[in-house]
C-alpha cells in the first residue's frame, strides 16, 4: 500500500461506519475523486458500486434518466484498464432512485501482476468520494449443492487463499463481520421484492431463469490466485474448507474497504458450477453468456439494493 497517502473526503451518509478507519486514501484516490466530482458536478457519492466479469452491461441500465456521466479509467489516475473481457474500463457517476453512487465497470486483478494497489484502487476512491458502502460483484463459480447456474448469491464471508493482503504493517483489520449482516439482509429484501421489468427481456429472462426471483441465498466466497481455473482436487479441497462460491476477486478489495472504515455489501452471480461439479469443462465465455443473458435482473438487483443498503 502506498504510504503517500492523505485524509478521507467526510462522508455525507448519516449512518455512521462500522469501524474506525485504520487508513486513509491514497493520494491518486484523492485526486481521481477530484476529477470525478468536477467532471460530474457530484462532490460525493453515497455509495460505490465495482462491477466484476459478466456485470458491466448492467451500468447501461442502472442509471436514473439523464443522470450519469461516464469517464474512462484511463483519464484518471491510479486506475489500471481490464485486460480480462467483460470489463468495460469506465467510471460512471449517477443517480438511483436519487441515491448518488459511482459505478466502476470493472476491475483489476491480482492474476494481470500489477500488484495490490490497482487492485483496490476503487476502495480507495469510494472513501475518498465520501461513499459509506462499497458495493462489490463479481462471477463465481458454484460450489455448493443447490446452487444453479444464474444464482445470485450474498457473501457473508470469505476465504483468502491468494497468499496476498493489501495491507502492510501493523494495520490489524478486524473482519469479523466483513460483509454487513445489516446491509446484507437490507439487500435481500429490497432484491427479493424487486418488481419485474416490463420488457420482453425482461419475461425472456424470468421464464429461463425462475430461481432468480427468489430471496437471495448466503455463502462463503474463495478467491484464488487464478488466472488458471481451479482442478477438480482443488475444488474438492475448497468445498472440505466451507467454500460456497469461487472466484479471483473481491478478498482485497473487502479488506482494504474495512481499513478504509467502509462498510461492505458483496454478491456473485453464480455463472458456472465449479470444475468436478458436472465434469464439465470452464471458459471465460460461458461466464460473459451467463451475465448477458441475466443483465435485465441484473440491473433490476442492483437497482433495488443500492437505495436499501443506503438507507438501512
Amino acid at each position: 500500500m502506498s504510504a503517500n497517502c492523505v485524509p478521507a473526503s467526510p462522508a455525507t451518509s448519516a449512518r455512521a461506519p462500522d469501524v474506525t478507519p485504520l487508513i486513509s486514501p491514497t493520494t491518486d484516490a484523492v485526486t481521481a475523486a477530484d476529477a470525478i466530482a468536477h467532471a460530474s458536478g457530484r462532490n460525493t457519492h453515497d455509495v460505490t458500486l465495482v462491477l466484476g466479469s459478466g456485470w458491466s452491461e448492467v451500468v447501461t441500465g442502472l442509471a436514473d434518466p439523464d443522470s450519469a456521466v461516464t469517464l474512462p479509467v484511463e483519464s484518471l489516475p491510479g486506475f489500471a484498464a481490464p485486460s480480462a473481457a467483460g470489463h468495460r474500463g469506465t467510471v460512471t457517476s449517477c443517480l438511483v432512485d436519487g441515491v448518488p453512487l459511482l459505478a466502476i465497470a470493472g476491475r483489476t486483478h491480482l492474476y494481470e501482476g500489477l500488484g495490490t494497489e490497482p487492485v483496490v484502487h476503487p476502495a480507495h476512491v469510494a472513501a475518498a468520494t465520501g461513499s459509506r458502502v462499497l458495493v462489490l460483484t463479481n462471477a463465481a463459480g458454484g460450489l455448493r449443492d443447490g446452487l444453479a447456474v444464474g444464482d445470485l448469491v450474498l457473501i457473508r464471508d470469505h476465504l483468502n487463499l491468494t497468499g496476498q493482503s493489501p495491507l502492510t504493517g501493523a494495520t490489524f483489520v478486524n473482519l469479523v463481520d466483513a460483509y454487513s449482516p445489516t446491509l446484507r439482509a437490507a439487500a435481500a429484501d429490497a432484491i427479493a421484492n424487486v418488481e419485474p421489468i416490463a420488457t420482453a427481456t425482461a419475461a425472456a429472462d424470468a421464464a429461463t431463469t425462475p430461481r432468480a426471483t427468489a430471496r437471495p441465498a448466503e455463502g462463503v466466497y474463495a478467491q484464488m490466485p487464478g488466472p488458471q481455473y481451479e482442478t477438480p482436487a482443488e475444488i474438492g479441497m475448497l468445498r472440505t474448507l466451507g467454500a460456497d462460491l469461487v472466484g479471483m476477486s473481491t478478498v482485497p478489495e473487502t479488506i482494504a474497504a474495512r481499513a478504509l472504515g467502509l462498510d461492505v455489501v458483496a454478491m456473485s452471480l453464480v455463472t458456472n458450477l465449479a470444475a468436478g461439479v458436472t465434469g464439465e469443462p470452464l471458459d471465460h465465455a460461458e461466464v460473459l453468456a451467463a451475465g448477458a443473458a441475466g443483465s435485465a435482473r441484473l440491473t433490476a438487483a442492483l437497482r433495488a439494493l443500492v437505495p436499501a443498503v443506503t438507507r438501512a
